[in-house]
């Protein structure tokens, strides 16, 4: 038997998700953008609960596209609280449209978010060694330094442990333990073995 992260459990959808996805480097903005609402929906929740509703936020948020979101006005706001196939938080769907003019100003300026976040890590993917769930920070300086230029950037939802939660996901770090099956081969994605 193939032995995995801590965290994962016995649900298929966290089994696909984590032998997959999580930890994969993602250079896409429309997928970095993805990932960054879905953490953001996350807080407080777990994240199977995520996971259990992304087909839903995908058709609620027009597939994540970030022009379209950012245009949303009061009448498409009142759709998703109707909505009973997403997490219908007041103040996450608000942090939603308002993330994505920010995502949006980020690309302007940088010309893509992918360029933004990776600069952080000097475009090198962090590798992690834990041994042990207890090893695994929830947020690091890292986090809390890219959570504070967020936040001055207009960005909500993005304290250090969503934006930890988040490099873990999209691969800007590598926090798979030691032991899980995917450590080395997500090593093996970024070159570093």
């Amino acid at each position: 038997m193939k032995k995995r992260c801590y965290w994962v459990g016995l649900d298929p959808l966290y089994l696909k998700y984590h032998d997959t996805e999580w930890g994969v480097p993602i250079y896409d903005d429309k997928t970095i953008f993805e990932f960054l609402i879905l953490e953001t929906f996350q807080a407080g929740l777990s994240w199977i609960t995520i996971l259990k509703k992304r087909d839903n936020f995908r058709k609620a948020l027009d597939n994540f596209d970030y022009k379209k979101i950012s245009m949303y006005n009061e009448d498409k706001f009142e759709e998703m609280m109707n909505n009973k196939g997403i997490i219908r938080n007041r103040l996450k769907i608000r942090a939603t449209i308002s993330n994505a003019q920010a995502f949006i100003n980020i690309q302007k300026e940088f010309g893509s978010f992918s360029k933004y976040i990776w600069e952080f890590v000097n475009n090198k993917p962090i590798q992690n060694n834990y041994n042990s769930a207890n090893d695994v920070p929830v947020k690091t300086e890292l986090s809390d330094k890219i959570s504070l230029d967020l936040k001055k950037r207009g960005f909500k939802f993005v304290g250090s442990t969503i934006i930890y939660s988040h490099m873990q996901a999209t691969g800007i770090v590598n926090d798979h333990t030691s032991e899980c099956f995917r450590y080395k081969e997500v090593q093996r994605l970024t070159g570093k073995i």
